[in-house]
């Protein structure tokens, strides 16, 4: 619903909420987390969480989006995150991976979502569910990448 001026009545002209936004990156996380355990195709593992997310009041096409990202591009996010990693992907904790992960794709996928918002929803996601210095590591990791992935809109200078 439009307030007059075209803004939504969470106050931004795109519509989109940041509250459902930030819920859909939570479930996004659990089931990338729960395939990275158990393994599964992604149409199962965001049928299982989309199902179970149908209870909570949450943007399931970004939810769709985030989690078939991941699970499509495992393999291009993990080689794109290596450089910034001191450990291999798959020696960092399941959760901060997940998280990176997720990251990862919103920074190199999804340019319509600021890089600030990004590296902050991580840095919360991870201080949520991750390990007590989590949060550190992943907010150092995509702040390191997100001056190469987002030059422009990072202000990097290249140099």
């Amino acid at each position: 619903m439009s307030k007059p001026g075209g803004h939504s009545r969470h106050g931004r002209r795109d519509g989109i909420d940041p509250v459902l936004r930030s819920r859909a990156r939570r479930r996004a996380l659990q089931a990338v987390y729960a395939w990275q355990i158990s393994g599964g195709f992604a149409k199962q593992v965001i049928a299982q969480f989309a199902h179970e997310q149908a209870h909570e009041v949450a943007d399931l096409a970004y939810f769709e989006n985030l989690v078939e990202g991941v699970l499509s591009n495992r393999a291009e996010l993990d080689t794109a995150l290596t450089p910034y990693l001191d450990r291999s992907v798959e020696e960092v904790d399941a959760i901060e991976r997940a998280v990176l992960r997720l990251a990862a794709y919103e920074l190199l996928y999804r340019q319509d979502v600021p890089y600030r918002v990004v590296i902050n929803e991580a840095i919360e996601t991870a201080k949520r569910f991750g390990s007590e210095h989590g949060h550190t590591y992943v907010n150092g990791v995509l702040d390191r990448a997100a001056l190469e992935w987002r030059k422009v809109e990072s202000g990097a200078s290249g140099a």
